[in-house]
C-alpha cells in the first residue's frame, strides 16, 4: 500500500468512528488559536494606549483582557487535548484488540513462523506510533495550522510588508523537514525490526532460564542481548538524532528572518510607514508563530513513524480469516474418525510429512499411533482439530468433511491433552474449568478428584485458588499432567487426543495418570500417541507410523507377529518398564 492508501484506511476504519471528538477538538482549537492570536494583537493597544497616551482607564483593562486570553487559551489546550486522549485511549484499544483477535484466529502455522517477541512489538510498539500518529497529528496540524492563520492575520493587519517578509521562513522549513520525515520513516522501521529481536531475546532468557545457569551461559547470554540493547541504542539515537536535526535549520531560519525582519522594520519606522506599538504587536505575533510553523515543519516525521508501523501491522490484522463455514455446524453424533488419503508438508519442509495416509477410528474405541519420533504422529494429530490444513486428502468425522463446517463445532467436540502441559498464571479452579468456564464448583471438584488431583490441591496453601505460576512453574510433571487431564475431563468431549508425556515418572504417579486416563478415554472416540505400554496393550486397534506412512495396522496381539518395527517398540518398552520397575524396588 502506498503511503496515501494507508493514511485513507487509516481515515475509513478508526479516525472517521470518533469524528465527533475530534471535531470538538478542533473547536478547542480555534479557541487556542483566537486566544494566542488575541495576545499578540492586544501588545498593539497596550503600549499606544498605555505607554504612550498613558491612558489610566485601559491601563487596567487591558491587563485584564490579556489575562483572560491567556486563560482561555490554557483552558482550550487542555480540553483539547484531553478530549484526543480519550480518542487515542479507544484508538489504541481497538488496534490492539483487532492484533490480538488475528493472533488468536490464525492458525498455528502462521503464529510458528514469526517468534513471539517481535509480535509483542507489534502490539506495543506499533499500535503507539499509530495511535501518535491519528491523535498527535489531528491535534497539532489543526491548532498550530489555525494558530498559525490567526497570527498571520495580525502580522498582516499590523504590517502586510512586514508580514509578506516573515512568511518566506514557511516554505524554507518545509523544504528542509520533507527530507527529513522519510529519513524518520526508514529508521523508524529499522528500530520496530531490532526491537522485535530484542524482545525475543529477552523472552527466550525468561523461559530457557534453567538451562542458562545449568550450562554457565550467564556471560554467553549477557553478551548475546548487550549486542541487541546496543543496536536497539543505536536506532534510538539515530531517531532522535533524525527527529531533532530540525532544530538548527528552524533556529537559523529564524534568526536570519528576524534579523532581516529588524534591519526592514527599522528603515520602514525611518520613513514614517510603521509606528512602534504596531511594530511591538508585529513582533510578538511573529515570535508566537515560530512554534506552529516549527511544528507543522517537523509533524510528517511523526506521520511517517505512524505510517511505517502501519505497513507493518495492517497485513497482520489482515490476515484475520473469516471462516466461510461459520454458519454451518458440524454433527458429532458417535465421533467415528477417517482419514481419506491425506498428505502434509510444512511450508519449510521440502518433502511430506505425511503421504496420502489412511485411517480409521472407531467411535468410542481408543486408537494408538506408534513409530519413530518425526514418523508424522504429532502432524496426524494436529491435522483433526484444523490446526494444519492438508495438501491434499479429506478427513471426515461421521462422514462429514471437517472442511466444509465451522472450525468452532468442530472444536468444541475435542479435548487434547499434550506431551507439553501448557497452564495459564492464575488458579488451580481457574486452569481447570478454561475448558468449561460454565462449569459449577461441583463439576470442577469432580474432574479433579477423577484425574487424581484433588488429592495434592489439598495440600496447597489456598487449595483450588492456589495461583499456580507460570505455566504451572510450581507443580511437579506429573501434577501437571493430572491437572490437564482434569481440564479435558471438564469438557466432555466426544473426541479426545492424548499425546502421552514421555517423561519417566514413578509407579505411584504412573498408576494414578493411567487411572486418570481410563477415566477421560472411557466411551469416547479416543487418539492416543502412545509411550506407555499399557495404553498400547489396551488400545483396541494402533497403526504404526513410518516415515510418513501407515506401514502396518492391527491389536498388539497381531502386530507382533506382523511388523517388526511394532516388535521393535515393545521391546524397548517392556525394557523401560523392567527398568523402572528395579530401580522402584
Amino acid at each position: 500500500m502506498t503511503n496515501l492508501e494507508i493514511l485513507k484506511r487509516l481515515y475509513k476504519n478508526y479516525t472517521r468512528k470518533f469524528l465527533g471528538k475530534i471535531f470538538l477538538s478542533i473547536l478547542f482549537s480555534l479557541m487556542v488559536a483566537l486566544s494566542t492570536s488575541a495576545i499578540a494583537y492586544l501588545l498593539d493597544p497596550a503600549i499606544e494606549k498605555i505607554f504612550i497616551e498613558k491612558n489610566k482607564q485601559l491601563m487596567l483593562l487591558i491587563p485584564i483582557a490579556i489575562i483572560i486570553a491567556f486563560a482561555v487559551k490554557g483552558t482550550s489546550l487542555y480540553l483539547a487535548k484531553v478530549t484526543l486522549i480519550k480518542v487515542g485511549g479507544e484508538l489504541l484499544k481497538i488496534l490492539q484488540m483487532q492484533v490480538m483477535q488475528s493472533i488468536l484466529s490464525s492458525n498455528v502455522e502462521t503464529i510458528d513462523k514469526k517468534h513471539s517477541g517481535k509480535i509483542l512489538s507489534h502490539l506495543q510498539y506499533d499500535t503507539g506510533l499509530i495511535q501518535k500518529l491519528v491523535t498527535d497529528s489531528i491535534l497539532l496540524f489543526t491548532k498550530d495550522t489555525l494558530t498559525l492563520f490567526g497570527l498571520l492575520c495580525v502580522m498582516f493587519y499590523q504590517n502586510w510588508k512586514l508580514a509578506l517578509f516573515a512568511i518566506i521562513m514557511i516554505p524554507l522549513a518545509s523544504v528542509a523537514a520533507k527530507s527529513l520525515g522519510k529519513r524518520i520513516g526508514k529508521v523508524t522501521t529499522e528500530s520496530q525490526v531490532v526491537s522485535g529481536e530484542l524482545t525475543s531475546i529477552f523472552l527466550e532468557i525468561i523461559k530457557n532460564h534453567k538451562i542458562i545457569k545449568i550450562f554457565l551461559r550467564e556471560d554467553y547470554e549477557n553478551k548475546r542481548s548487550g549486542e541487541y540493547i546496543n543496536k536497539f541504542k543505536e536506532k534510538a539515537v539515530k531517531i532522535q538524532t533524525v527527529m531533532n536535526r530540525a532544530t538548527p535549520i528552524m533556529e537559523t531560519l529564524t534568526g536570519l528572518m528576524i534579523g532581516g525582519l529588524i534591519y526592514y522594520a527599522g528603515s520602514l519606522i525611518l520613513q514614517n510607514e510603521l509606528e512602534i506599538n504596531n511594530f511591538f504587536s508585529f513582533l510578538a505575533a511573529m515570535m508566537l508563530a515560530y512554534q506552529p510553523v516549527r511544528t507543522l515543519a517537523t509533524l510528517n516525521m511523526g506521520i511517517f513513524q505512524g505510517i511505517s508501523a502501519a505497513k507493518r501491522i495492517l497485513p497482520l490484522i489482515d490476515s484475520n480469516k473469516i471462516d466461510p463455514h461459520s454458519n454451518k455446524n458440524l454433527k458429532v453424533n458417535n465421533g467415528n474418525i477417517e482419514f481419506k488419503k491425506v498428505s502434509f508438508r510444512y511450508e519449510t519442509s521440502l518433502n511430506n510429512i505425511l503421504d496420502e495416509i489412511n485411517l480409521n477410528i472407531k467411535s468410542g474405541e481408543m486408537t494408538a499411533l506408534v513409530g519413530h519420533s518425526g514418523a508424522g504422529k504429532s502432524t496426524i494429530m494436529n491435522l483433526i482439530p484444523r490446526f494444519y490444513k492438508p495438501l491434499n486428502g479429506d478427513i471426515l468425522i461421521d462422514e462429514q468433511s471437517i472442511y466444509n463446517y465451522s472450525i468452532i463445532s468442530l472444536r468444541e467436540n475435542i479435548s487434547l491433552v499434550s506431551q507439553d502441559t501448557t497452564l495459564f498464571d492464575d488458579t488451580v479452579k481457574n486452569n481447570i474449568k478454561y475448558s468449561n468456564l460454565n462449569a459449577s464448583e461441583e463439576e470442577i471438584i469432580e474432574a479433579a478428584k477423577l484425574s487424581h488431583c484433588d488429592e495434592f490441591i489439598k495440600k496447597m496453601p489456598n487449595g483450588y485458588d492456589t495461583i499456580i505460576g507460570e505455566n504451572g512453574v510450581r507443580l511437579s510433571g506429573g501434577e501437571k499432567q493430572r491437572l490437564s487431564i482434569a481440564r479435558a475431563m471438564l469438557k466432555k468431549s466426544k473426541i479426545i487426543l492424548l499425546d502421552e508425556a514421555t517423561s519417566s515418572l514413578d509407579a505411584e504417579t504412573e498408576e494414578k495418570i493411567q487411572k486418570a486416563i481410563n477415566h477421560l478415554t472411557k466411551g469416547r472416540t479416543t487418539l492416543v500417541i502412545a509411550h506407555r505400554l499399557s495404553t498400547v496393550i489396551n488400545s483396541n486397534k494402533i497403526y504404526v507410523v513410518e516415515k510418513g506412512k501407515i506401514v502396518a495396522e492391527g491389536t498388539h496381539s497381531q502386530l507382533l507377529d506382523s511388523s517388526d518395527i511394532y516388535k521393535s517398540f515393545y521391546q524397548k518398552q517392556l525394557a523401560k518398564n523392567n527398568e523402572i520397575n528395579l530401580s522402584n524396588n
